[in-house]
């Protein structure tokens, strides 16, 4: 999870891209949310559309959720942040993105890993986090949204829309609900409670190694375990002092993944295999491997380290 802060807003990612998209700009921003949704604090965003979201977080900060249906962590963490932005009563829109249906949207944020979260306000990007978090983080992180909106002048509203969101509700079919496993360990998750979500995630592999969700959600719930209450700055006073002590060095590499810095981790890790003897090779690679498949075989930054993992085995 990333601390937002004013701060943010400064040097954050270019998305004029993906202005003037709209096919009918509107000239009152709430208007986007209106057309697309009646209203509602709750709208699915195309790369043709998004062109008026961005121009809505002028006065409306706007939370813009990167999912896909393969995703599983996006299935525990979407409902949370539905949730928490409609007990905002109007004061935050959600706008939820497919990244396989709009890969526009997923590059001009560099969305490397999903389910990724990052807010707008005032057409400026602000990370909030990655990986599937508590709810009872997800509300820290909404309400110091807020705080940094109004430090900015964006302290408007929309309407919430809740009579038609009740019909809508009313006529689509309801998802079928997650397998009890599926459920325990998304439980675990809102509680804080990682180490029950792996037990969980695992029972599942054991059942039917196939399971797709329950192996990304595995390795989402692994990192979170793994991070939980590490000081950034002590441990990477740690891993300075003792380069060669491998528990400290996947600590920070840990960190790295979870702050969406790929690149620093791989490297890290990488440099740590290339100097170490060969009882430590195996632990070093095995952490790699782990997260090369958190990350996901698609990435190119993946790609490129185990490339560079190869000739260093060969």
């Amino acid at each position: 999870m990333t601390e937002i802060s004013a701060a943010a807003l400064r040097g954050a990612v270019d998305l004029s891209s993906l202005r003037g998209r709209a096919q009918a700009p509107a000239s009152d921003p709430a208007a986007a949310v209106t057309a697309s949704a009646n209203g509602g604090v709750v709208v699915d965003v195309t790369d043709a559309s998004f062109g008026e979201i961005l121009e809505l977080s002028r006065s409306v900060p706007v939370v813009v959720d990167l999912w896909a249906e393969w995703c599983g962590p996006c299935k525990q963490l979407s409902p949370i942040i539905e949730k928490v932005t409609r007990e905002q009563n109007g004061r935050v829109v959600l706008a939820k993105v497919d990244v396989d249906a709009n890969p526009q949207i997923a590059q001009a944020f560099r969305a490397q890993s999903i389910p990724m979260v990052v807010a707008l306000i005032g057409g400026q990007p602000v990370p909030m986090f990655t990986g599937a978090v508590p709810e009872e983080q997800v509300r820290e992180v909404f309400a110091k949204l807020l705080e940094v909106a109004a430090q900015n002048g964006v302290t408007g509203s929309v309407p919430t829309g809740d009579a038609s969101d009740a019909a809508d509700a009313a006529e689509e079919p309801q998802e079928p609900p997650l397998p009890p496993l599926h459920a325990e360990a998304f439980d675990a998750i809102e509680a804080g409670d990682y180490a029950r979500a792996v037990v969980a995630y695992e029972k599942a592999l054991a059942e039917n190694p196939r399971d797709e969700d329950a192996k990304a959600g595995l390795g989402q719930v692994r990192l979170l375990d793994r991070v939980q209450g590490l000081d950034l700055q002590q441990v990477r006073a740690a891993a300075a002092a003792a380069p060669q002590d491998v528990d400290v060095q996947f600590q920070v590499a840990d960190l790295d993944v979870a702050g969406g810095h790929i690149d620093d981790a791989f490297g890290r890790l990488l440099d740590l295999f290339a100097a170490s003897d060969d009882d430590q090779r195996a632990r070093v690679r095995e952490r790699l491997v782990e997260l090369f498949d958190l990350v996901g075989s698609a990435d190119p930054r993946v790609a490129s380290a185990r490339t560079r993992l190869a000739s260093l085995l060969f």
